[in-house]
Order: structure tokens, then sequence, then C-alpha cells
């Protein structure tokens, strides 16, 4: 098959992928809007296949474009890998990385690590894909983020899962709230108050509910979301109280929040990081990489660091 289309027609075709917009897109690589229709026009002739929906209002991919487009990424992620390491630059000056990983994990975690990683890497863009455990998985395995940050993964055979952090859930609550003031609380005794909860389509309730079935007495959800951090809202809002990988929580100096440490039964989830087995990541997203490793820290004993002592590594310069 003849290659009729070039490098430029790849690249304008990753601009309104990632914009979707043909203006937009267009002023991305510097060119007038109907000379950039043109080079979509060539692309798709060239492939004999329709990659983009147009709309007076937006573009969208179609299922060939959206599998295209990943290949086309793949595709030009590896040639900047080369012509990075061709003339010698270094990895800290230029790129982009994509990280996924689940909400929990966001605020007061990967903000810190993806905050000192700016501060080594200032030019280097970071995409960080926000899902569910399960999309986080996907994402990974199918090449849509170089890496991820999640609670599962290690049961996979195409991904490689490194351990990150041991964390227990915490029961989450104002600072005025009756629980407030205690050392620890069961989840009996949470059963005492509205209760919130994540959904059945959340990774979070899964591991809750095979780790609670059983239990005499656990609380039953008044209100349900879908994500940690909209739960951790209801509760600052004064709804109720919920369970919470201690991740998720604030500092304590937080002025509404407090975590009270759960017990009968303790629960714990491994947070760690996933990546596609034997495929090398790009320089930029492998500085990245390292340093979610290098905050996890080396450690003589095999007693991985708790969510608390990960923040603090964090934020400690070097």
């Amino acid at each position: 098959m003849a290659i009729n289309f070039d490098l430029n027609d790849l690249l304008a075709f990753r601009a309104v992928a990632e914009l979707s917009s043909f203006r937009k897109a267009a002023e991305s690589v510097h060119l007038s809007q109907p000379a950039f229709s043109r080079r979509i026009d060539k692309l798709e002739q060239a492939l004999g296949v329709r990659l983009l929906e147009r709309t007076t209002r937006r573009v969208t991919l179609t299922t060939v474009g959206r599998d295209f487009e990943r290949k086309v990424r793949e595709l030009l992620d590896d040639l900047d890998t080369t012509l990075l390491s061709i003339r010698g630059v270094a990895a800290t000056r230029m790129g982009e990385v994509t990280v996924a990983c689940v909400p929990s994990t966001v605020y007061y975690y990967l903000s810190q690590v993806i905050s000192r990683y700016h501060e080594m890497s200032p030019k280097v863009r970071v995409r960080v894909y926000d899902a569910g455990a399960n999309e986080v998985l996907a994402a990974v395995a199918r090449g849509e983020a170089d890496f991820g940050v999640n609670f599962m993964g290690s049961q996979e055979g195409e991904l490689e899962f490194k351990p990150l952090a041991e964390e227990r859930f915490v029961a989450a609550c104002r600072r005025d709230h009756p629980i407030a003031g205690m050392r620890r609380v069961t989840w009996a005794q949470l059963a005492d108050y509205d209760f919130i909860s994540v959904n059945r389509a959340s990774g979070n309730r899964l591991l809750l509910d095979q780790a609670l079935a059983g239990v005499p007495g656990r609380p039953q959800s008044i209100y349900e979301t879908q994500h940690v951090t909209t739960m951790l809202g209801l509760v600052e809002a004064g709804l109720g109280v919920a369970a919470v990988p201690s991740m998720a929580m604030p500092g304590p100096d937080h002025p509404l929040l407090v975590s009270v440490p759960l017990v009968d039964p303790v629960v714990t989830r491994r947070v760690g990081l996933i990546r596609r087995r034997g495929r090398p990541l790009s320089p930029t997203a492998q500085q990245l990489y390292d340093l979610f490793l290098g905050v996890k820290g080396r450690r003589s004993s095999s007693r991985l660091p708790t969510a608390a002592e990960l923040i603090r590594k964090s934020t400690k310069k070097a």
C-alpha cells in the first residue's frame, strides 16, 4: 500500500482529536482552517475511511478514528523519544506524560507529586485522567495513559503492578460531629449516623463489600455517590459520615474535616503504579514514574509506607 500522507497530516489529526475543534486545531499547527481541512481530507482519502464526524457545533472521532488516534499518539510519542535521544535533549525540557488515576488519590497525594515534578520539569505537560479503577486499568492497558495509580492491577497479566502504599479506611466527618473526638470508631458505631457511600460501580465499594461481608451492624448508606471526592463534599456539607481511604483525606490542619481510624475490622487497600508489562516508558513518563517510586522511598523492611508518610515525602525538597 502506497503511503499518500505525511507527518504533518498525522500532527494535524492529533491536534483535532485532542481539541475537538477544527478552528483551534488549525491555530495550534499554524494553518488556515481551509488548509487544515485539506490535510484531514487528504489523510482520510489516503486511508479510505472516515476518521471524524463533523457538525456545525463539534468534531468527534469515529470508532475507526478513536483506534487510529491511539496508534498515531503512540507513533508520535515514539518518534519524539527517538528524536530526543538522537539530539541529546534532556527529557526535562520538553514532552508530555499522561497519568491515569483513581480520584481518591488526586487531591491530597497525586497533586503533591505532580507539583514536585513540575518544579523539576516545568516544560513538560502532564495530563491527568481521573476515572474509576476499572477505567484506569483499561486506559493503561490500551496505551491511552503512560501509567496509572490504582488499587487494582496486581492480578492483571499484561500489566505490571508496583506497590506504593498500604492504607487503611478511616471514618470521615466534620470536626463538630460526635465521633470527631474519638480515638477509633467501629463500623457498627457508624450505623448510628447518616452514612454516605460510593455506589456499586466503584472499586472501593467492591473492596468494602468483600471486606465487610458478614460483619454485623455495618452501616447502610443514606446517600450514594460515584467518587470518593464527591462523598467528601457531602461530608463537609454536614450530610453525614463516610468511610474513605486515608489517602483521600486532607491533612490534620483542615478547618472542617477530620478522620477517625476504623476498626472491627481494619480494612486496607494497596495502592500502586501500573504500567504495560514489557513496554518502555518515554523519558518524560519514566521521570515521573521514578518520582512516584522515590516518594515511596527505599526501606530495608518489607513494610509499605502509610499514606501520611507518602504525602510528607512528596512535599520534602531534595
